[in-house]
């Protein structure tokens, strides 16, 4: 599909900046709740009678304030009601949107970025990303103009205060009832976002001595030097505390990272295999889906246990699109996004931390003894700036190029080139045995890209 706004995860983009303004995010609610409107009958999700009802949440970010006020005029002029919950994580509207049994739920959220980026997230009644047929409606209208329903039919706005309450339930229950977390001492990190204030306590109410870092968020410091994807502070933390595990989450709470006793950094693949050998001492696992970016060495392990492997496009919506095509309950990224279907309906950094734990309670040991074997295998990534509608895919040289390091690797690795799908980025990434020959041959494509982009 060729999408004018959305990317794989939604309208992400600068606040101030094409697209993410308030005028903008006000079209893009209301033709939102005009495609939800039709598609429901009027009806809101599962419920019999009324307007149709949408959740919105969102991270911490202060501009989240400016295009919650937008969405939610977007909704209301549609006719649609909305449920507010201020800053919850990611997979808490998802949650929430199937439990309360609403029509949809929004995120406000830039995930991984800095505090300058905001964006735009959809949630089916279900608790899914919605598919790609209802975002082309979606951006259908969004150029048109706004046509208000009369005031007898315009929506109403309602706040849910037991919202965070609620999700740490949830969390808590996909946790086995015969563990409990007593004995471990916890780092964890919340990367000054949306999960802030429920994280903690979900590890602590569970048993868990806890100590939170990146709790603290101001509006401006989401992701700053913390989190998922900023792990040295995690590290130092439970170095100087001399804690047992860490636990790192993103922005928005749907990815994770972590950190054992000695500092050792595990990332999605690592995670994802302990939570797959968890699953197997109860039973067969049909198969797992990673991305084009997933470690051959995690392909490699899962091999070792019988475990059948497929790849998606990068991007958990599509790592989700290819579990449900295949019939299988576990997948994931790299980054950090876990996707158990036997507990969540998509990726959440609390909920899979909890995995995770209940495979260390079962084997009883560490994380080290947990992954022994697996060694990834050296990846180099280098994101070079790309101009919008730059036809890289077909530059000679840059194919030409491709095609010479792949001939080096000699079948001992992988090339991979490809457009980010939420910032204006060339991801070139090589992966192999040899550590120094990857990053040479990361960093001979990266050159050929920059020389040849305009």
């Amino acid at each position: 599909m060729s999408r004018k706004y959305f990317g794989t995860d939604g309208v992400r983009g600068r606040v101030g900046e094409a697209p993410i303004t308030p005028d903008f995010v006000m079209r893009l609610g209301f033709s939102a709740g005009r495609v939800l409107t039709a598609r429901s009958g009027g009806q809101g999700g599962a419920k019999t009678g009324g307007r149709p009802e949408v959740l919105i949440g969102k991270d911490t970010r202060v501009s989240g304030y400016m295009l919650e006020a937008a969405l939610e005029a977007g909704f209301s002029a549609a006719g649609v009601d909305v449920c507010l919950v201020g800053p919850m994580p990611t997979p808490a509207v998802a949650y929430l949107t199937r439990a309360l049994r609403l029509r949809a739920g929004v995120v406000i959220s830039a995930s991984h970025n800095p505090y300058c980026d905001n964006g735009i997230k959809f949630f089916s009644a279900g608790g899914t990303k919605l598919d790609d047929a209802i975002e082309a409606e979606i951006e259908a209208g969004i150029d048109a103009p706004i046509a208000c329903v009369p005031s007898s039919e315009l929506g109403r706005a309602r706040r849910i205060g037991d919202a965070a309450g609620r999700y740490i339930e949830f969390c808590k229950s996909t946790f086995p009832s015969e563990f409990d977390l007593h004995g471990l001492k916890i780092v964890v990190d919340c990367a000054h976002g949306a999960a802030y204030h429920v994280a903690p306590h979900v590890f602590h109410e569970l048993g868990a001595e806890v100590s939170a870092i990146g709790a603290e968020p101001d509006g401006l410091n989401i992701n700053r030097e913390v989190g998922a994807t900023s792990l040295a502070a995690l590290s130092g933390a439970v170095l100087a505390g001399r804690m047992d595990l860490g636990i790192a989450l993103d922005g928005d709470g749907d990815r994770l990272m972590m950190v054992d006793a000695g500092g050792q950094v595990y990332d999605g693949d690592q995670l994802l295999l302990a939570v797959v050998k968890s699953r197997l001492r109860r039973g067969p696992v049909a198969g797992v889906v990673g991305t084009l970016m997933t470690n051959l060495a995690f392909e490699h392990a899962l091999a070792v246990l019988n475990v059948p492997f497929a790849r998606a496009a990068v991007g958990d919506r599509y790592v989700l699109e290819k579990l449900l095509e295949n019939g299988w309950l576990f997948g994931g990224e790299n980054s950090g996004h876990i996707i158990c279907l036997d507990r969540h309906t998509t990726g959440d950094g609390i909920v899979s931390a909890l995995q995770v734990l209940t495979a260390l309670r079962e084997e009883g040991g560490t994380l080290r003894s947990l992954l022994a074997g697996l060694e990834l295998y050296p990846q180099r990534l280098i994101n070079v700036p790309l101009s919008k509608g730059f036809p890289w895919q077909d530059h000679p040289a840059i194919i030409a190029a491709k095609r010479e390091v792949e001939a080096e690797l000699a079948g001992t690795g992988r090339v991979l080139l490809r457009a980010s799908g939420t910032e204006p980025l060339l991801r070139v990434m090589v992966e192999g045995r040899d550590a120094e020959m990857v990053a040479a041959a990361a960093e001979k494509l990266a050159k050929t890209v920059q020389r040849t982009e305009p």
